[in-house]
């Protein structure tokens, strides 16, 4: 049977997305699947200064097509993992125009790692950069009232504990009740006792109690989604369930959401574009779309 020209460029659609989804999952295709990521839809701002040091650089993703009134859009500011030892904000300009996809202009900051810095280093600079988000996010076309953060695996734990402990951003003048809301994937956000040397470094014995989102939750938090895959190995699904049991018993407003047989990288992963066009053949973790309706479904305060 021979196929039409459309149906040509479907498999060979498919099959550039199912390369991408493979190596991704084997965590080797960042460079590949930032390189089938579309430049055209938003304007890229790289490696803005949000404070004086060599980690202390941005990247801002700003959506093209226009959203509402003017400075009328969310500002999504994501933290990317990588143990609180690794990573870099250019591996994750798929996360930005997926974001910028969205209408939302997002900002991707880098911030110290250890071993140049152990705990709470990394959550002042993340915090700096959510100051620097809220006062520069009418220049990029957002509302600072509509302010997101957001992260993955340690980047969530690092959003999770600026929304839940609040002395962080007060540093900066911003108190939670100025965050619209704050987005986990994956994040480790009850993880003790320790039993691994390095994060034993990383985590100062007599700070680790402050460095658990879960002992902040008061009932006061601002809106919390939770995502999960189940099939996570990498950080135990567990850390998710029992910060959701915690923000049931106070009150808190909150959305869980659980992926089934979705791992570690692919909860994120499935917001590279080259992923998203998979949904038209096989069922991909609909994340982008459940961040979207709760970041739709919360103006700000």
């Amino acid at each position: 049977m021979l196929l039409s020209c459309q149906q040509i460029r479907q498999v060979a659609s498919l099959a550039v997305c199912l390369s991408a989804l493979a190596l991704l999952a084997a965590c080797s295709a960042v460079s590949l699947v930032n390189a089938l990521t579309p430049h055209t839809d938003y304007d890229a701002y790289p490696g803005l200064r949000y404070e004086s040091g060599e980690r202390h650089l941005l990247d801002v993703y700003e959506p093209k097509a226009p959203s509402g009134p003017s400075a009328g859009r969310p500002i999504v500011i994501f933290f990317y993992g990588g143990s609180w030892q690794e990573g870099e904000r250019g591996d994750y300009r798929f996360v930005g125009e997926a974001l910028a996809s969205r209408g939302y202009v997002a900002v991707i900051p880098d911030y110290r790692l250890y071993p140049d810095v152990e705990f709470p280093a990394f959550m002042d600079d993340a915090a700096a950069a959510v100051s620097w988000a809220r006062v520069h996010a009418s220049a990029f076309g957002a509302d600072p009232r509509r302010l997101f953060i957001m992260g993955h695996s340690a980047g969530a734990h690092i959003a999770m504990l600026l929304a839940t402990d609040e002395h962080y951003l007060r540093l900066h003048g911003i108190n939670t009740t100025n965050l619209a809301g704050a987005i986990g994937l994956a994040g480790p956000y009850d993880f003790l006792p320790l039993h691994d040397p390095t994060l034993e470094a990383i985590f100062p014995s007599t700070l680790r109690d402050t460095s658990q989102p879960i002992k902040h939750i008061t009932g006061r938090e601002p809106p919390i989604f939770l995502g999960v895959g189940t099939a996570d190995r990498t950080v135990d699904p567990g850390n998710t369930m029992r910060l959701a049991r915690r923000l049931t018993a106070v009150g808190d407003q909150f959305v869980l959401q659980r992926y089934p047989a979705v791992d570690h990288a692919m909860i994120v992963g499935s917001l590279a574009r080259p992923v998203r066009a998979l949904a038209s053949f096989i069922a991909v973790a609909p994340v982008l779309n459940d961040i979207s309706e709760f970041v739709d479904d919360h103006p700000g305060r």
